[in-house]
């Protein structure tokens, strides 16, 4: 106990998760587990406890056909404590192993739940939870309208719950059977514009929830908020234009649909990588462009503090408006009349960095154990799962025992790797050093 106090909250959670999925394998590998009274695979099952609780919903068994009712629930639990994971574990394993909250603690903790207030901790955990409580109950009402009607009273209601859940976790996982996912719903504009909305309330940060709850109080929004929302409008818009056009005249996609489902399918394809992981098409059958797409929404994600994954929308919109400036050749970069730390522009750049480092690591390393797939669809399991997001074309049935090894580790560093590396980065500073001024290294680059 006294080895926990004196880690940082952030290793706390990355341990914490640990635990959650070895416990969740153990517990899906029992014959209760499966629909055939089967002891299933550790690996596979770990596999899928990985996948459940980094919310990715990359899947090597099929989550309707495969787990029994038990099964299923584990999934679903271990969904839930991913989702809330980086959002409340964080403070969970700060109060319970930390004999003291210090000051500086409490910030960073606020930070990572991109919260401004100077509210307890625990009231903050309380708002996270409640909130998740009420739209999960509220998405799974509205979805019962169709699923209880279609497969009956409880089979309906656990579907609508769990789709509820995962959407809102932005996990991906299903249980229609058969890997279907939303397929089967793409002209069903009711379901797929409430799982929409359940993925970016659930992608868009607590943070931002918290400042419209409590607006009509504070009066107050602040530039996150402001970015947050700036960003994730024009990605989903931009990319629902883009999928749009690549596949407006694709016959095994868009071309035998309505003008208005195409635009309904385009606007689910362009949420949904961010990074939910449900699909209404089939991915394997979309055009290069929209692949390549697909990766680059996968790599943006969510907003800090939420259940997504990515980069986050803050980084590219820090990014983006420092690229902005420096090709005017101004010095500061300037949003909505504050300037931006250089230590906010370092940490969007190395972030961004690490995690492409670690995508393409992961994908050298995935090719050289999966000679026969094609680096397209080696490429975007390896984005999928690093980004959590859980979308595939059909490389995850395929993979090798080293393949979901290396998956699992990809999804597991998507999830706390980068964030645990970055804070290492930016906090553990020798003050010994701060006050020691270099001359500066002129280094022509570019």
């Amino acid at each position: 106990m006294s080895k926990l106090n004196k880690l940082h909250p952030v290793q706390i959670l990355a341990l914490f998760f640990i635990v959650v999925i070895f416990l969740g394998a153990v517990l899906l590998s029992f014959p209760i587990s499966s629909s055939l009274g089967e002891s299933t695979n550790y690996l596979d099952a770990l596999f899928t406890a990985t996948s459940a609780a980094s919310v990715t919903g990359l899947v090597v068994l099929d989550t309707g056909t495969y787990w029994s009712s038990f099964g299923k629930t584990v999934i679903l639990i271990l969904i839930q404590i991913g989702g809330l994971g980086i959002m409340s574990f964080t403070t969970f394993g700060a109060l319970k192993f930390g004999k003291k909250i210090s000051l500086s603690t409490s910030l960073l903790i606020k930070e990572a739940l991109n919260f401004d207030g100077f509210q307890g901790l625990s009231l903050i955990m309380r708002y996270v939870v409640s909130f998740t409580i009420i739209v999960e109950f509220l998405g799974a009402v509205l979805l019962s309208f169709v699923f209880i009607p279609q497969y009956g009273f409880s089979e309906g209601l656990y579907i609508s719950l769990f789709t509820s859940i995962s959407s809102f976790c932005n996990a991906g996982f299903d249980i229609f059977g058969n890997y279907a996912s939303l397929t089967s719903y793409f002209s069903n504009s009711y379901v797929l514009i409430i799982c929409m909305i359940l993925i970016i309330v659930g992608g868009i940060g607590f943070g931002v929830i918290t400042e419209f709850i409590t607006y009509r109080h504070t009066k107050k929004i602040s530039i996150t908020t402001k970015i947050v929302l700036i960003v994730t409008g024009i990605v989903i818009l931009l990319g629902a234009v883009l999928y749009f056009i690549l596949e407006y005249n694709n016959p095994l996609t868009f071309q035998n649909m309505s003008f208005y489902d195409k635009i309904l399918n385009s606007f689910f394809a362009s949420v949904s990588p961010r990074t939910a992981g449900f699909n209404s098409i089939d991915l394997a059958n979309m055009r290069s462009g929209s692949i390549f797409l697909t990766c680059i929404l996968m790599l943006i994600g969510g907003s800090p503090g939420s259940t997504a994954g990515g980069i986050k929308t803050t980084t590219v919109g820090v990014i983006v408006l420092s690229v902005y400036h420096y090709i005017r050749n101004q010095d500061k970069t300037i949003v909505l009349n504050k300037k931006i730390p250089s230590r906010i522009i370092n940490k969007a750049f190395i972030l961004t960095f690490l995690s492409l480092f670690f995508i393409g690591v992961f994908i050298i390393l995935v090719s050289i154990t999966h000679q026969d797939a094609s680096f397209e669809s080696v490429m975007f399991e390896v984005f999928s799962a690093f980004n959590t997001v859980g979308l595939s074309i059909g490389l995850t049935s395929k993979l090798t025992e080293v393949g979901k090894i290396l998956i699992m580790l990809a999804m597991y560093f998507g999830r706390v790797g980068t964030l645990t590396l970055l804070f290492a980065f930016t906090n553990k500073i020798d003050n010994n050093k701060k006050c020691i001024k270099y001359p500066e290294a002129r280094i022509t680059v570019g």
